[in-house]
């Protein structure tokens, strides 16, 4: 990151800390400085999904995956870190589904419960931050599988096109104080932490894509053991129903 964005996130900071409320310890952040937070994290969540998504890398104790199924085409791989943090990578070649006819339904949240069956709403809180940026909220029931179930998250989405084509969707969650000051936790909810997720839709040839789905998580409560095996039908079910709305709905240019 170069000196500017220090620079903004430096400005963020202090802006949030003259703005604190003594009282209702919420914090206040001018949309200017929000665009300029958002700007200088979604850029690190960039590299780390294009990273992710890279296939000339090999997968090795080195490299940090260790590819732990295999379901209908889909390569399910997980990043060994400590402690409770867990990243979970997907990857799915998907025949005559083009990247911009996959991205158009990954990036419609009014489409989103078509994909996510766990999802019981999401909703703009902030849908013209910029043309490619916007603040999301997306809410599980108690009817959720583990780790969504009675659990909110207040997340950016920042949408990039790459030089060579390459769509990446940055996702991940803001931070607690900020995200309070946008929008107040639910009384029943628990605000989950995101970090640094999203997708990576990689144009082939014959109008065919290489997708990459990244996903790293705080629960923020307790992690059932059953988790892993839970996670990797659900990171399978979400690329396969995609393709499905991709295929069933194609767009202009995409027939």
């Amino acid at each position: 990151m170069g000196r500017g964005d220090s620079s903004a996130v430096d400005a963020v900071c202090a802006e949030m800390s003259s703005s604190v409320s003594c009282t209702q310890r919420l914090w206040s952040i001018s949309e200017d400085s929000l665009r300029r937070y958002v700007h200088f994290a979604s850029e690190c969540c960039i590299q780390e999904l294009l990273s992710a998504s890279d296939s000339n890398r090999v997968v090795n104790d080195h490299d940090g995956w260790k590819v732990l199924a295999r379901h209908s085409g889909v390569e399910i791989s997980k990043k060994r870190r400590s402690g409770s943090l867990h990243t979970f990578r997907s990857r799915w070649l998907l025949q005559s589904v083009s990247p911009q006819q996959f991205i158009t339904f990954a990036n419609a949240i009014d489409a989103a419960k078509q994909w996510d069956s766990d999802l019981v709403e999401a909703k703009y809180i902030k849908e013209d931050l910029e043309d490619n940026l916007s603040i999301i909220r997306l809410r599980f029931g108690d009817s959720s599988k583990p780790l969504f179930k009675n659990r909110e998250f207040i997340v950016y989405e920042r949408r990039e096109t790459m030089d060579e084509g390459t769509m990446v969707v940055a996702v991940a969650s803001l931070p607690k104080e900020i995200a309070a000051g946008l929008h107040p936790k639910g009384s029943n909810s628990i605000r989950g932490v995101l970090l640094q997720s999203g997708w990576v839709v990689e144009k082939l040839e014959d109008d065919s894509c290489m997708v990459t789905y990244v996903v790293r998580l705080d629960p923020a409560g307790w992690l059932p053991k059953c988790f892993v095996n839970r996670l990797n039908t659900k990171l399978v079910m979400i690329i396969d129903n995609l393709r499905k709305l991709a295929q069933a709905n194609p767009i202009d240019g995409d027939i």
